[in-house]
C-alpha cells in the first residue's frame, strides 16, 4: 500500500549525546501529488511538512501527534493512545506484520552509487511482501550522530508495534536515498538538504489562533464486527 511506503518513508527521517536542532529536506516520487517533505527536529519533538497547507507535530516523549492544517487555521490531536491505536493499524492492514519485518536483517549487496557528491552503499531489507532499499552514505559529515538523532523520534507509545519497522539502530551511516516496494507500488526518497541550525519553539507549538477538531472514534470506524439487518417485526 502507498500510506504504509509513505509512512515508511517519513518515519525513517524522523539523538545525540548533545541533541541539536535539524532539519531535513526530502524529494520525494510514487506518493501523488507529494513532492517534498521537510523534517525538522527539536529536543523530543518532530515536525512534518508535506505542503504548505499540512503539518504534523510528533511529541516523541508523551506519543501525542498534532495534525496542522494551516490553510483552515485548524488542528487536530491525536493522543498517545490514538495515535497507538492508529499505528496498529497500519501494521494490520499494510499487509506486513513487525514481527515478520523484524525478522530480516539489513544486508549490503555490494553496489555502490554517487548521490548529491557522497559515495554511498546499498543496502536491503526484504519482508514477504515489501523491499526495502536504502543508499548509505558512510562517510557523510556527523553522519552517525545524525542517524541517531533520527531514530530518537518514533514515539515510545508505539515501540512494540515498530518494533522491526522503524528501527534503524542498524544503520552504517546516513540513508541519503531509500526506496520501498510494496504491493506493485514504488516509493523514492533522495534527501537533498540537511541543516543544524537553531528552530524555533513556536514550529512545535499549535498556533493560538487555530482551532481544534475533534477526532472520531477508530474503534467505530474500523470495527471488524459484522452487521446484523434489523430483525422484522
Amino acid at each position: 500500500m502507498k500510506t504504509r511506503g509513505f509512512l515508511l518513508i517519513v518515519t525513517a527521517f524522523l539523538s545525540v549525546t548533545a541533541r541539536g536542532d535539524l532539519t531535513i529536506v526530502q524529494k520525494v516520487d510514487g506518493i501523488g501529488s507529494f513532492r517534498q517533505i521537510t523534517t525538522k527536529l527539536k529536543g523530543d519533538k518532530a515536525r512534518v511538512e508535506v505542503s504548505p497547507e499540512m503539518a504534523t507535530i510528533i511529541d516523541n516523549k508523551s506519543g501525542e501527534i498534532l495534525n496542522l492544517m494551516n490553510g483552515k487555521k485548524k488542528f487536530l490531536r491525536i493522543s498517545a493512545d490514538k495515535s497507538k491505536a492508529i499505528a496498529e493499524l497500519a501494521s494490520k492492514y499494510g499487509g506486513n506484520s513487525s514481527a515478520a519485518i523484524a525478522k530480516s536483517k539489513l544486508k549490503p549487496t555490494g553496489k555502490k552509487e554517487m548521490i548529491n557528491g557522497y559515495e554511498t552503499e546499498e543496502y536491503v531489507r526484504e519482508s514477504p511482501s515489501m523491499k526495502e532499499s536504502y543508499w548509505i552514505a558512510l562517510k557523510y559529515p556527523d553522519s552517525a550522530a545524525i542517524v541517531k538523532q533520527l531514530q530518537a523520534i518514533t514515539p515510545a507509545a508505539w515501540n512494540d508495534i515498530a518494533k522491526g519497522i522503524f528501527d534503524y539502530r542498524d544503520f552504517p551511516g546516513l540513508p541519503l536515498r531509500t526506496i520501498v516496494k510494496t504491493n506493485g507500488s514504488e516509493i523514492i526518497s533522495t534527501i537533498t538538504s540537511v541543516k543544524q541550525d537553531p528552530l524555533s519553539e513556536a514550529e512545535f507549538s499549535i498556533p493560538k489562533d487555530f482551532e481544534e477538531l475533534k477526532v472520531p472514534n477508530l474503534k467505530e470506524i474500523f470495527s471488524e464486527k459484522p452487521s446484523v439487518p434489523p430483525s422484522n417485526p
